[in-house]
């Protein structure tokens, strides 16, 4: 079938609204990341009924589908040349007694709202949160500043539904017979997954040991396996007292030596911004201040506050329990991608490209290094925030525009060392564009070989989300808006 015809054949056997007009796709061929794909084709499903029209049709015709959510993503995963289905109507939420079941459109900041009346929350919270659908939650395996005490989605999702390759309504864990891939995961033996707390890199097998974890496969995913239409999710009573200590550190290293004792305390959560962060803070913060730590309990108050001047190194210039203000310092932290990005001149850009790694936490001191040692190589400078109790850090490159063919060389000698201390390339936004043509090197032949088979026994004719996770292609650089 021709690009042109595309779009009025589908729209002949929907009844959602389809585009091809040249405007919708252009807004459609771009998302949070630094690349530009353009579309063929932008649906906007009302259904499931829908999405299983469109999937069949797709397949029909060797169409390539790609699911979008809010296009938060850092790393290209919403991006396609076929069809993108804008997945905003499926947004029905209903409330359980310990989850809720949601919709794949449904933005994360509504969901809070509703849940708030009720008392409760979801664990994942990223920092664009309110402006997250599930769907891409789920997609990336999102997860964001309490992921240290409540996890990422994938330890936090029930069940999930979705249409797959053939346009069939697939429920996971369901009576469906999946045994071969659980075969294929459990004959692999042991296979090359860093030993950290979170990992957005390739299919999480490691999380797979019966037919009823099926469901954790599909987190992370990245629209490759089916397409998401609903979920059921954990939900969590709200805590009744918060204590959030805001530590100063003359420098990154010191605070991030500090944090594997922090992190023995159970605190809910522990952030970290650097020095180009904290001045956009409306906090006193001494001048000599190389970074701060944002540490937060939510229990066992009162023995955490004993025993955080005890251990920390640092600082501690603000305490604060009051839940209003903790929530307007948490906003601080979350627009640190925001401040980053006021730091650029007009000749440098920022490409979202090493914004992801996560290491052991005691390995952060060498992350550390190491990101010293490849930033003076390659002249380019760095900010670096993110989620220190989890080891995750992300660090973003400046580069002048004229630099960008360093760009491969930075990823792929920057993964490389990642990987050397025991990390994952992805923490918490995935593959996607950026990242997909080093998954091979993240895990051993063993491994990726189960992650190519599980693609073709989902998506045999390879039209789901092509090229993230398992890919044949060079992309970090192609497709480039910079």
């Amino acid at each position: 079938m021709k690009p042109s015809q595309v779009g009025p054949s589908l729209s002949r056997i929907v009844k959602c609204p389809v585009s091809w007009d040249s405007q919708v796709r252009n807004c459609y061929s771009v998302d949070a990341s630094s690349y530009i794909l353009k579309p063929q084709v932008v649906a906007f499903p009302r259904n499931e009924s829908d999405v299983v029209k469109i999937i069949k049709f797709a397949k029909k015709h060797c169409i390539h589908v790609t699911p979008r959510g809010a296009g938060a993503g850092l790393v290209g995963s919403a991006l396609g040349r076929g069809i993108i289905l804008d997945m905003r109507y499926l947004d029905e939420i209903r409330l359980g007694v310990d989850h809720v079941k949601v919709g794949s459109g449904v933005f994360k900041g509504r969901l809070d709202k509703i849940l708030q009346k009720q008392g409760r929350f979801i664990g994942p919270d990223p920092s664009i949160g309110p402006y997250c659908t599930i769907g891409g939650m789920i997609g990336t395996n999102a997860s964001g500043i309490h992921s240290l005490k409540y996890g990422s989605m994938i330890d936090n999702l029930i069940q999930v539904r979705m249409v797959n390759s053939s346009g069939t309504v697939t429920k996971f864990p369901g009576n469906h017979n999946f045994k071969g891939i659980i075969n294929k995961i459990h004959s692999s033996g042991n296979m090359s997954f860093p030993k950290v707390s979170k990992n957005s890199c390739g299919y999480r097998i490691d999380k797979i040991s019966s037919e009823k974890d099926l469901h954790k496969l599909i987190a992370g995913s990245e629209g490759t396996l089916g397409i998401i239409t609903s979920a059921k999710l954990r939900t969590y009573v709200s805590p009744k007292n918060i204590f959030l200590y805001i530590i100063h550190y003359k420098t990154l290293l010191e605070a991030v030596r500090n944090v594997p004792k922090i992190i023995e305390l159970k605190p809910s959560a522990v952030e970290i911004v650097d020095s180009n962060i904290t001045k956009h803070i409306k906090i006193n913060v001494p001048s000599h201040t190389g970074c701060l730590l944002f540490v937060e309990f939510d229990k066992m108050i009162q023995s955490s506050r004993k025993n955080i001047y005890k251990i920390t190194s640092g600082r501690i210039i603000k305490v604060e329990s009051n839940k209003d203000k903790i929530k307007k310092i948490w906003n601080f932290r979350n627009s640190a991608l925001a401040y980053s990005l006021q730091s650029l001149a007009k000749n440098e850009t920022m490409p979202n490209l090493i914004e992801d790694a996560v290491v052991p936490v005691k390995r952060l001191p060498l992350l550390l290094r190491m990101l010293d040692i490849i930033s003076k190589k390659y002249g380019f400078k760095m900010i670096i925030y993110g989620h220190a109790g989890n080891g995750n850090l992300h660090i973003m490159s400046i580069l002048k525009q004229k630099d960008v063919r360093l760009i491969k060389k930075i990823a792929t000698e920057f993964f490389l060392g990642v990987i050397s201390i025991g990390g994952s390339i992805s923490g918490e936004h995935g593959d996607g564009l950026a990242r997909s043509e080093f998954v091979k090197m993240q895990y051993d032949k063993k491994t990726y070989d189960v992650f190519k088979h599980i693609k073709k026994e989902f998506d045999p004719k390879n039209i789901l989300n092509p090229g993230k996770i398992i890919s044949t292609q060079s992309t970090v650089i192609r497709n480039l808006k910079i």
